[in-house]
């Protein structure tokens, strides 16, 4: 039986537009992707759009990662890449903020990947991989949620860890 064309378009955005079939490493190329989200969120130029751009996509990854997960028969399937690249831009909150308020205004993209910024968006992405691979309480129980929910929210938890600790960087 051949898949429905929607069911196959929803599988696909939940892989990323199809990041997340990249043989090696989905997770890390999907979370290169959120950055690319980031910067799309950034240049919205204000604090507001980045916000609602921010929750449109995670709850987008609710809805889609939820409804890949019934389509293919797979509690989080690997290849689903969609809530990386969604959560991604929240471990650079604090650091956003914080420009926003030296710069007093939504910083460029390119504040994040300048000569002299690259280095802490480079640690930022690891230690977002870190904590995504690693799990730490209470990251690893957040799976059991049920649904897209349980795909999501793990990646939420580990970018605000990683949100967290860069609040101490940005002070």
């Amino acid at each position: 039986m051949r898949a429905k064309p929607s069911h196959r378009f929803i599988v696909w955005m939940a892989e990323g537009f199809g990041i997340g079939r990249i043989p090696y490493g989905p997770g890390t190329f999907g979370s290169l992707a959120g950055l690319i989200w980031l910067a799309l969120l950034v240049q919205t130029g204000s604090l507001a759009g980045f916000f609602i751009g921010l929750g449109i996509g995670l709850a987008c990854s609710v809805l889609i990662c939820g409804a890949a997960e019934r389509i293919t028969g797979q509690k989080d399937p690997g290849s689903v890449v969609l809530d990386e690249i969604v959560a991604m831009p929240i471990c650079f909150v604090p650091w956003l903020l914080s420009a926003n308020t030296q710069l007093q205004a939504m910083p460029a993209p390119d504040y994040f990947f300048g000569p002299r910024t690259w280095w802490l968006t480079l640690l930022l992405f690891g230690l977002f991989r870190l904590f995504d691979i690693w799990k730490p309480w209470p990251i690893r129980p957040s799976q059991k949620l049920p649904g897209g929910w349980g795909v999501t929210i793990d990646d939420v938890l580990a970018a605000i860890a990683v949100a967290a600790l860069s609040w101490f960087a940005v002070r």
